[in-house]
This record gives structure tokens, C-alpha cells and sequence, in this order.
């Protein structure tokens, strides 16, 4: 039997493409195939029927850029550098556009310089890597922008607070064949004629989203079978704020939710004041859907969708900020807690993978997976190892491959436990078979998922021998870091 890591690596010249679609604060429910019942979504069910669906898989952070700091690192939040949304335009000077006042630098913390990332490893192994939507792994001008960390074209937000405005002052752009030397920042001339918030910002034509789809598109079209390539397509849909093109899908979510509710804004936040949020919400969602079926199609039309894994997935889990109403689509799965929670409705999120001729149609999978398991993946497909990088001293890693799961060839290795941190709400998750460690400021919390899966009932006094080998566990991974404190039970 072959060995898994040597699916595609034995036939060097015909490595899968990758195409890795990551959508910003989807919940677990929020998808047909997952039991969603107001909402369209059949490009992604049809991934689903086609590949396999994932019922346990966990992002990095119940919040973005620390989740997507554990997908590219392949390390978990109590080891990775990234531990939260540490913002970088804080008291920084101000420019102007046009008549809008927005910072001079923007951005998150940086990933660590001395610990590889996914597109990296994907370029040294002689892939083309594009990304298209959200960074935020490090502010402007610092060691880790797309241009300097693997990535060989990118055009969206390096900034996930500038991706509050769905009708931004500016997007960011690596491309070099433009002659770009560095990422940078592209001006939307014809948005900065009206102001970022008010009545006046609907007059904004330039809508981010469906820009950095067509330049995802456009990147893909130039793509060929002669040289693989990885996809990044890290989507901002559907976060806050709730708006975009008063179009034909979201004229017939108005209809549907006739009875629906309005939301008064947050300046701050640099969340508009929204009408109709149910429909907006849904119909965010929907076209997200419709980008999905438009890279399937045109997967199809190059010739190239036999031979591309595509997966599908989101951040962290689901949102209630500018108006979202996840009590009203029931989108978080029957599971506890929204983003920003170390609940299972924080980090418990939609996982789809979809690689003809190598994944069995239609599965199931109950296997416990995070996304420091990606990366390690990744490079049992293309013929590496993680360890490779430990030894030149290139980082440590806490991912498991998940290939042997993926195809059903060889024995799939576990997770002893899975775990999370977060500072900004002082939270710490470790699941370790269905118990379930949730540390709140220090104080332990403990439930059984096997029967408890809304966390309901904690029975920590119970069960304090199983507290004490889960608190062990959560003192031994943590590390501590000057950027990102939590309370250690």
C-alpha cells in the first residue's frame, strides 16, 4: 500500500493544486450542508457531496488573525507569536482621502520571522502562491507582509480593521509584474468621493469583496497545469459590517425576510448603520456561495479541477457585530458561544475538502482537527516534512498530518488534545477526547462533550482528577509571550 505522504509526491510532475478558501466569522451552522435552513448555499453543498465534511474540525483562535496565525505556522495559540488582534494603527499619523482621515500604517502583529509559514514552504517547493482577501500577519513596513513571507501575488486588506469598510479608502497589492517591489496600497478613487460613514458611504461603488474575487479570478485564469499552484483565498464575507450591492440576490433576501430589523451603526467600529440586516446577512453568505461556484467553474474550464484539492472553511465562529443576529438563523450549530469564546461556537467551524479521484464523495468525518493541522498536510502532499524545518532550525510545529484521513490509506495518528488561548477575553480551551477544559480568568470550567455538547453543565467538581490532568496540560504548552497574557489556572 502506498504511504499517504506519497500520494501526489510520487509523480513529481503532476502535484495537486491547492485552492484554500477561508471565509471570515461563518459559523458552524451557517451552511445548507451543515444544516443551515434559510440560507442558499449549493456551490458549497455541492463540495460537500463531492468530497468530505468535516464534523470536528476547529480553527486556531475563536478570533482572525491569531486562527489564521496557527494556520500559516502550524502552531498552536499557546506556542505561535500571534496570540490575538494586536492592532498597529493606534496612534499613528493620519493621511488623507479626499475628505476621509484614515492612518498612515496599518495592520496586525507580525508572525515571527524565524518560524517558516505555509506559503513559504509551498514556494520552496516550486509552487505559485497567490492570496487574495485578508492578512493580517503583520503591519505595513514590518518583516511579515505577503511580499516578504512566500507569497508571489496578493491584493486585499493587510489590515483586518480596514476591513470593517466593505467600500474601503484604499486596498493593498503585491503583484511585480505591476512593478510593485513591496506591498502597497491602491487608492479607490472613485470611493473617496464620499465619506466612510453616513447616509453619503452607500454612494461608494468600489464593493472589496467582489474586487478581490474578480483579481482571485483574474490570478487564476493565468494559472496552467504546467506548474502547480497554491490559492489562498481568505474572503471577508461574511464579517461585519453588513452591507454591499443592492443587487437581484439581495433584493430577493428583502423579499424573504419581509419582517426583518435595522442596526444603528458604530462609527468606532467603522460599522455603518445597516437596514434589512437578516437579508443582508444571508445574502453575504449567498455570494460568497457564488464566488465558490464561479472558481469551480472555472477550475472546470482550464482543465484543472481533477487535479486541484479545494477546501472550504472559515476562521473562527460566528459574529453578532453590525447588526448579525445569530440566535435568528440558530447558525451556530446548537453550540455555545460566538467568536472571541473558547466554547465550541467559537472555534468548532465548517471544514469541506474536495479532491477528485483521491477523497471518497459524500463522506462523513468525525476526526479532531485544527488548523495547525493544514500545514503539515500541505507538506505530505507535496513531499516534505515539518520536522525538515525543525531540524534547519526553521521552527517547531504542533500540527498532525491529516492525509491518511483525507484518503483512507495508511493509519491516521491523533491529537492526545486539542488546544487554544485567547487574551482579549482571557479564555483557554483544551479538548482532550469529549472532555472539555475551558479556563475563564483563570478559573476552570469542565464538560463532556459526549453528552453535553451546548457546555451546560460544568462538572469540574466532579471530576477533579480530570481538571488536574487537563490544567497540567494547559501549564506545559503555554509559553509565555510579551504581546499576549492569559491567566494560567
Amino acid at each position: 500500500m502506498m504511504a499517504a505522504g506519497a500520494v501526489a509526491a510520487s509523480a513529481a510532475d503532476n502535484r495537486p493544486n491547492i485552492i484554500y478558501i477561508m471565509c471570515d466569522d461563518m459559523g458552524y451552522g451557517d451552511l445548507g450542508c451543515y444544516g443551515q435552513k434559510y440560507i442558499s448555499t449549493p456551490h458549497i453543498d455541492s463540495l460537500a457531496r463531492q468530497g468530505v465534511r468535516f464534523t470536528q474540525a476547529y480553527a486556531g483562535s475563536p478570533v482572525s488573525a491569531p486562527s489564521r496565525a496557527s494556520l500559516m505556522t502550524g502552531q498552536h495559540t499557546g506556542h505561535c507569536e500571534v496570540r490575538g488582534n494586536k492592532e498597529y494603527w493606534r496612534g499613528v499619523d493620519t493621511v488623507m482621502y479626499g475628505a476621509n482621515v484614515d492612518f498612515s500604517i496599518v495592520g496586525q502583529h507580525p508572525y515571527d520571522p524565524a518560524q517558516v509559514i505555509l506559503p513559504e514552504i509551498m514556494k520552496e517547493h516550486g509552487y505559485t502562491t497567490g492570496m487574495f482577501g485578508k492578512w493580517a500577519g503583520g503591519y505595513e513596513g514590518s518583516p511579515s507582509t505577503p511580499d516578504k513571507r512566500g507569497i508571489d501575488e496578493f491584493y486585499g486588506y493587510v489590515c483586518q480593521f480596514q476591513a470593517h469598510l466593505y467600500y474601503p479608502n484604499f486596498l493593498n497589492r503585491y503583484r511585480p509584474e505591476l512593478g510593485d517591489t513591496a506591498t502597497v496600497r491602491v487608492v479607490m478613487d472613485e470611493n473617496i468621493k464620499y465619506p466612510m460613514y453616513g447616509d453619503d458611504y452607500l454612494k461608494r461603488p468600489q464593493y472589496s469583496a467582489d474586487m478581490i474575487h474578480r483579481e482571485a479570478m483574474d490570478w487564476l485564469d493565468r494559472q496552467s497545469a504546467d506548474k502547480p499552484f497554491m490559492g489562498i483565498f481568505t474572503y471577508t464575507l461574511p464579517h461585519a459590517e453588513l452591507v454591499q450591492p443592492n443587487d437581484s440576490l439581495l433584493k430577493g433576501y428583502k423579499r424573504k425576510f419581509f419582517l426583518d430589523k435595522t442596526w444603528g451603526g458604530q462609527e468606532a467600529s467603522r460599522y455603518n448603520p445597516s437596514v434589512n440586516t437578516h437579508a443582508q446577512f444571508a445574502a453575504m453568505i449567498s455570494r460568497l456561495d457564488a464566488y465558490v461556484g464561479e472558481i469551480m467553474e472555472k477550475l472546470d474550464e482550464k482543465g484543472l479541477a481533477d487535479n486541484t484539492i479545494v477546501v472550504f472553511t472559515s476562521d473562527n465562529g460566528p459574529h453578532e457585530e453590525g447588526g448579525a443576529d445569530p440566535e435568528f438563523f440558530g447558525r451556530d450549530g446548537q453550540l455555545r458561544g460566538l467568536k472571541r469564546s473558547c466554547h465550541e461556537g467559537g472555534i468548532r467551524i465548517p471544514f469541506i475538502v474536495r479532491w477528485p479521484g483521491v477523497i471518497e464523495a459524500g463522506r462523513e468525518s468525525d476526526h479532531q482537527l485544527a488548523f495547525y493541522d493544514v500545514l503539515p498536510t500541505v507538506c505530505d502532499i507535496v513531499g516534505t516534512t515539518p520536522q525538515s524545518y525543525s531540524a534547519a532550525g526553521r521552527g517547531s510545529f504542533d500540527g498532525i498530518s491529516f492525509l491518511p484521513e483525507l484518503t483512507g490509506r495508511g493509519i491516521q495518528p491523533k491529537h492526545d488534545f486539542l488546544y487554544w488561548e485567547f487574551n482579549e477575553t482571557d479564555q483557554i480551551g483544551v479538548r482532550q477526547g469529549d472532555w472539555k477544559l475551558i479556563v475563564k480568568r483563570g478559573k476552570p470550567e469542565l464538560y463532556n462533550l459526549a453528552d453535553d455538547i451546548h457546555e451546560d453543565h460544568d462538572v469540574a467538581a466532579a471530576h477533579p482528577e480530570i481538571v488536574d490532568r487537563l490544567v497540567k496540560i494547559v501549564r506545559r504548552e503555554h509559553t509565555p509571550n510579551p504581546h499576549f497574557s492569559v491567566t494560567i489556572p
